[in-house]
């Protein structure tokens, strides 16, 4: 036996039970030597006229024994010699492909001949994927034929110490890759790999565009002939029967001209891969070159999926690798507020770590993600802007998270995002984005009104609501919980008039100041309210807290009173924090009360004081609050005290 040529027992332990994490990927390690060693020797047609190659005959199979529990992987590539056997088995992380792909970049005319592909699409670089076998394999045996050798030789290896090699017969020039797979024990089953199943689903989920042919015979059914004497209560019966069949795609539909690719061949890619059974709302094709070379196929869903919000989402595209998948879902090629975006990136650029399965260098990904984020952002706009309907559609489904990434940025998304918003006006009756809204402010407007609650019907009839749209300026309904919290976050929306640029404020319609009043207005609503201390200090008392102060009202016109707030925090945001986790360090609201000296109310209340009946006073004021608080959509402290006061004042 010959000892492997490094600390063998220390390094083999490392490369089999340590760089990899996913023991299924075994076969996509082998799949991609088997790649490698036939495009080695297509290479070699194309610089060596002595070789002479039929491309159409290369190819790659897959055999299984499941009795004998062994796994096959063959090619009629390059294959090796004794020496190759020994220098590429025999030492642990030597790759014979990285040499040959460093020394084949000197070599004129490499493009040649390879249907627009590099003629060198090695895929190993470190020589280490050949042991991912030892995984679920106790023993591995590689029968290999070098081309132009009648020699061929057998490397055998349970993965401990070492390894024998000795002659071997094999018809032809290749390699074969034999896999005697672990026995089962009580948490590990390695037989379903000795499977049609099995080894299809593994090809077809990591191996399906290697751009060679992957071969396995398949059993397939068929009917039988009918007997010519049957009779008319005769069943038709069935047959098994096997047959040698293509398992992989080879061609991803991602590198494939846009124009050879028809819309309804990318909606079945989606529907297969992605398991929607809805066509997507949009197809972005990416085909990047120059630095870095890559291609993106991207799909906007219809819908969102159901688990979209919740903590077990993951997003994520899949990676691929010169056509060999690394990563299911690589989160960092898609930013949060666009994880609803499905689809692949496939680069031979990309720096990968020894077991392929992540990256070395970060910075490739996010020049990436760069670029596909705008890609998508300009999709999104043209469909905001040439399909309007679609659009609003999409955002039925997806612009929670357009929002939420506006606020979990705290608002550095914003610039991306904030035109991609849409709500729902209360003057145009219909969902618009910031931009429309401006479009039809009236010239001295210098704000964007909102208002956060529940319910488009409710927020419309609220009196702090209908206020600001009598005297002519719209307000975005937002009934949506995340609204407001995207309001502060956005800050402002700037508005571009040529080369100038306009920053209009988001305010909320329930804060103190919207600068709709006049300096004269203010003055007159100051001076009443001073006139009356005495009975707002009553009321005041009488809310035992609930205020910050009772103040007379410059926006109202029927209401007898409405609340507002100071500072940032809103009635609503007030009561959301309350209910979520670490309610009881939340912030809270700073409430006004504010009453209308224009409603009878008003006088009533007054007359009460001045009579010295303050019972009264603070009997009302309990009500008047209780009643602001239900038509904001709040609920009340103590509804059978509010019912029974309002029952005594019916008496």
């Amino acid at each position: 036996m010959r000892k492997f040529k490094t600390e063998s027992k220390k390094l083999l332990d490392l490369m089999i039970n340590s760089i990899y994490t996913n023991r299924e990927i075994f076969l996509r390690e082998l799949i991609s030597n088997a790649s490698d060693a036939v495009d080695k020797l297509y290479f070699r047609s194309l610089t060596d006229d002595s070789v002479q190659i039929n491309r159409a005959d290369l190819a790659i199979t897959i055999g299984f024994d499941e009795a004998a529990r062994t796994v096959t992987v063959s090619d009629n590539g390059i294959g090796m010699s004794k020496d190759d056997l020994d220098k590429n088995l025999g030492t642990i992380a030597h790759s014979d492909s990285y040499e040959f792909k460093a020394a084949a970049k000197d070599v004129p005319g490499e493009q040649e001949g390879l249907d627009d592909q590099k003629a060198v699409d090695i895929i190993g670089q470190f020589g280490v994927g050949f042991y991912s076998a030892f995984m679920v394999g106790k023993k591995v045996r590689v029968v290999s034929r070098a081309y132009g050798s009648d020699e061929a030789w057998a490397w055998e290896s349970d993965g401990i110490e070492g390894y024998t090699i000795s002659e071997a017969e094999r018809a032809e020039h290749g390699t074969d890759v034999v896999i005697y797979l672990k026995d089962d024990a009580d948490e590990e089953s390695y037989g379903e790999f000795a499977t049609e199943y099995g080894l299809t689903d593994l090809v077809k989920r990591y191996s399906n565009y290697v751009r060679y042919p992957i071969q396995m015979e398949v059993t397939k059914s068929r009917m039988k002939p009918r007997p010519a004497d049957a009779g008319d209560d005769y069943v038709p019966e069935f047959e098994n029967y096997t047959e040698v069949e293509t398992i992989n795609s080879m061609v991803p539909i991602w590198k494939r001209k846009g124009a050879e690719v028809s819309q309804e061949e990318y909606n079945e890619f989606y529907k297969t891969d992605f398991h929607d059974f809805e066509d997507p709302a949009r197809t972005i094709t990416v085909h990047a070159e120059g630095t870095l070379n890559y291609d993106a196929l991207l799909f906007v869903p219809s819908r969102a999926p159901f688990d979209l919000y919740t903590k077990e989402y993951k997003k994520g595209l899949a990676l691929y690798s010169s056509n060999v998948l690394i990563m299911d879902k690589c989160e960092e090629l898609v930013p949060d507020y666009f994880n609803f975006v499905r689809g692949v990136v496939d680069s031979a650029d990309l720096t990968l770590n020894i077991s392929r399965e992540t990256l070395q260098h970060n910075g490739q990904l996010r020049a990436i993600a760069r670029r596909l984020e705008k890609k998508v952002k300009a999709d999104l706009a043209a469909m905001r802007d040439d399909d309007r309907e679609a659009y609003e559609k999409f955002f039925e489904q997806f612009g929670r998270t357009l929002k939420f990434g506006v606020y979990t940025s705290y608002g550095m998304a914003k610039d991306t995002l904030a035109d991609l918003l849409l709500f729902y006006s209360a003057k145009q009756k219909k969902m618009i984005t910031l931009d429309e809204y401006l479009a039809d402010a009236p010239a001295d407007q210098e704000s964007i009104f909102f208002a956060a609650g529940e319910g488009l019907e409710h927020l419309a009839k609220m009196p702090i609501v209908t206020t600001v749209l009598a005297k002519g300026y719209d307000v975005l309904l937002c009934t949506e919980n995340v609204d407001e919290f995207c309001m502060m976050a956005l800050g402002d929306y700037a508005k571009k008039d040529g080369d100038e640029e306009r920053a209009f404020p988001l305010k909320n319609v329930g804060s103190e100041d919207l600068g709709l009043t006049t300096e004269e207005e203010k003055k007159e609503a100051a001076e009443a309210t001073e006139e009356n201390r005495e009975l707002f200090d009553v009321m005041t008392e009488a809310l035992g807290g609930r205020v910050e102060k009772v103040v007379v009202s410059t926006r109202l016109t029927d209401a007898p009173v409405v609340l507002t707030t100071e500072g940032a925090v809103s009635l609503q945001m007030a009561q959301m924090l309350k209910n979520a986790p670490g309610a009881e360090e939340a912030p809270k609201s700073q409430v006004v009360l504010e009453v209308n000296p224009k409603s009878p109310v008003f006088d009533t209340l007054k007359a009460a004081h001045e009579g010295g009946d303050d019972a009264k006073v603070k009997k009302y004021t309990e009500i008047l609050f209780d009643q602001a608080l239900l038509v904001e959509g709040l609920p009340i402290e103590d509804p059978i005290a509010f019912a029974q006061a309002v029952t005594e004042l019916m008496k």
